[in-house]
């Protein structure tokens, strides 16, 4: 297979990279990133001479024709992510996650190429602490920020290219993640790296939201599986049953690096900020027969602790600046 990875040097792309040649090694894999802040070439050093890799923006319409040509398949990561950079400035969002999906569709219909789009559970909006609910492929799209409203548009995009020109598509939408080279903006690593460099870790507000972690591998394994296996049109829920509170994950990272689990400050809350995420992946589950390896949180916790002790060269240079862009905004 031919697969071109795109926004594949972010955080889950370049994990998705990995495990692909791990687990795959005939694929040839090429890489269109367009290395924002977000993007790291250091990311994909390990495999970098198994890959191709291409500098450009998914939005680039004559470059991204080119790439999907000489593709079987595409697995769309590229996207802007991060909620409080939305809130500050929607516009890259709206390029990169609305245009940039175009434009990966308008080249997948003209070439006949299959095609993977990732995407999050936050485009559903949120659910209330005590409701027993949770999302699932029929749950009414309800973005709260515009991120998730950009997400939640190109989905729909997505959907209607299937339908009304018959592109061979799938969907999922998935939860948290954590794991190696995830940016140290995100919540897990900042506070990582916060104890790392004698920082006290940030909690908003009184962390009482809820979030459905998974680890990053076994996101990319269900990915894999409905590339392979899944039905077009389909829309697929990724979830590991991992629930925590903020304040419990804050904790349990303080606790497992040797500190004390309330040394840390509360900070502004942000603004709309969702309560709660829960994943229901049965169907994945049922019909493609995907589990995940990483059901353990803490021991996969301190595993993501452990990687973030040992590759400090490629996390320091980040973190000044993006403590500086939170402290501008008091958080």
């Amino acid at each position: 297979m031919r697969l071109l990875v795109t926004g594949g040097a972010g955080f889950i792309g370049a994990n998705f990279v990995h495990d692909a040649l791990r687990s795959h090694p005939d694929v040839d894999v090429t890489v269109l990133d367009a290395f924002t802040y977000a993007g790291s070439r250091e990311s994909l050093t390990p495999v970098a001479d198994d890959i191709r890799l291409v500098h450009g923006d998914i939005a680039d319409a004559g470059l991204v024709d080119e790439l999907v040509a000489g593709s079987d398949a595409v697995v769309h990561f590229a996207a802007e992510t991060h909620v409080d950079n939305a809130l500050a400035d929607p516009e890259p969002f709206l390029r990169a996650n609305v245009i940039g999906t175009f434009t990966i569709l308008e080249a997948v219909r003209r070439h006949g190429v299959r095609l993977h789009h990732v995407s999050t559970d936050e485009v559903y909006g949120d659910l209330e602490l005590d409701d027993p609910a949770r999302f699932t492929d029929a749950t009414p799209y309800n973005p709260s920020s515009p991120y998730s409203a950009t997400k939640a548009a190109a989905d729909l995009l997505v959907r209607s290219w299937v339908r009304s020109y018959g592109v061979r598509a799938t969907i999922s939408n998935c939860s948290n993640n954590y794991g190696p080279y995830q940016h140290v903006e995100k919540f897990i690593p900042r506070q990582i790296t916060n104890v790392l460099t004698g920082r006290r870790p940030k909690l908003y507000g009184a962390g009482a939201n809820v979030r459905d972690w998974i680890h990053v591998t076994d996101h990319n394994r269900a990915v894999w599986r409905i590339l392979a296996d899944g039905d077009i049109g389909r829309t697929y829920l990724i979830g590991a049953d991992g629930e925590r509170d903020n304040l419990t994950v804050m904790r349990t990272v303080l606790r497992l690096m040797d500190r004390d689990p309330d040394d840390f400050d509360h900070v502004t809350d942000r603004a709309g900020h969702d309560m709660r995420y829960a994943i229901d992946p049965s169907p994945l589950r049922d019909e493609l027969g995907w589990t995940p390896q990483h059901v353990d949180f803490e021991a996969g916790l301190a595993d993501t602790i452990e990687w973030y002790r040992d590759n400090e060269t490629w996390w320091r240079p980040l973190k000044e600046s993006v403590e500086a862009v939170y402290a501008g905004r008091g958080q």
